[in-house]
């Protein structure tokens, strides 16, 4: 059971991840103790200052386009949607510089789904095509965007072999993305760990497909998305799995959960997924033991305190 002064408890049954040992031990790592891992490609960084965080987000991205260019060689990213000030940046950046995507394929991670497994159309307000297209593709100019056929979403047409159109152009070069209040990757659910009953390599070899969002994604995304009304967050997504975010030559993660006057949802979950133990119930855990750069925006990086102020 975990402590907090004199009263015990156990935390509530939906939670796949129930170490409590290791729970309490994350939870006491100290901000000036965060970016310290024995893995030393698990590059862990913290940024205060927001403006630069979604700046260095941005250069990442354009450096990668313009070195495969530079290398006369093809492009391939997983790309997230969440907040979205990195690519205000760099399609401004694209834009000054008239750097061509002819040769960048891309891959979105995820896409909303119904309840029969049926993704969000373009046209609907939430959709993560919508929002990519609006806030990035629509944003550079039309000469230096990449062909209509090289960006690419987990659609219901197009789940079925998502995974293997990554590993037909030879895995991506990069997979973007965030870690969700859940611990999920993309939307790859913790609870999706308990099918493989303890079998981590299997579990690393599951590809893109349909899933369940999990009762804390639903309320995460109703924060940010949504003005706070679940009923609107749908209840399924496509996502890619392990298979395609393992099989990336490289992982940068970006974790910005900060939701202002000193909060941050993700305190404690950048902690698990950093330090406590890789775990099919953690999904973003299986980042420690690959080449990654995991970096923090200076109010997540802050100590998990109780604060009843």
């Amino acid at each position: 059971m975990t402590t907090l002064s004199e009263f015990t408890y156990t935390p509530a049954s939906f939670l796949p991840f129930r170490d409590l040992e290791a729970c309490e031990r994350v939870r006491g790592i100290a901000r000036s103790e965060l970016t310290r891992h024995p893995n030393p490609d698990f590059a862990i960084r913290v940024v205060d200052d927001p403006a630069t965080f979604y700046e260095r987000f941005a250069r990442d991205v354009v450096d990668r386009i313009r070195a495969a260019r530079d290398e006369d060689r093809q492009f391939v990213a997983i790309l997230p949607v969440g907040p979205m000030p990195q690519y205000d940046i760099a399609t401004r950046l694209i834009n000054e510089e008239r750097l061509s995507l002819s040769h960048v394929h891309t891959f979105n991670m995820d896409e909303y789904a119904n309840e029969d497994g049926v993704t969000a159309p373009i046209s609907w307000v939430g959709s993560f095509q919508r929002a990519m297209h609006e806030r990035f593709f629509a944003r550079i100019d039309p000469e230096l965007r990449p062909p209509d056929e090289q960006i690419h979403f987990p659609t219901t047409e197009a789940i079925g072999d998502y995974s293997a159109r990554i590993q037909d152009l030879g895995g991506a070069d990069v997979c973007y993305g965030g870690i969700g209040w859940s611990g999920h990757i993309a939307f790859w659910e913790p609870q999706l760990g308990e099918e493989f009953s303890g079998d981590l390599e299997a579990y690393k070899q599951a590809g893109a497909r349909l899933v369940e969002l999990h009762p804390i994604t639903i309320m995460q995304n109703a924060l940010h998305s949504f003005g706070g009304d679940w009923s609107w967050v749908p209840p399924k997504a496509n996502t890619v799995g392990p298979l395609d975010i393992l099989g990336a030559r490289h992982r940068s993660f970006w974790l910005d959960g900060d939701l202002g006057g000193g909060v941050s949802w993700q305190r404690f979950i950048a902690r698990l997924v950093a330090h406590g133990p890789v775990s099919e119930l953690v999904p973003g855990s299986l980042l420690q033991e690959t080449r990654a750069d995991y970096t923090i925006l200076g109010n997540v990086a802050d100590d998990v305190e109780v604060d009843m102020s």
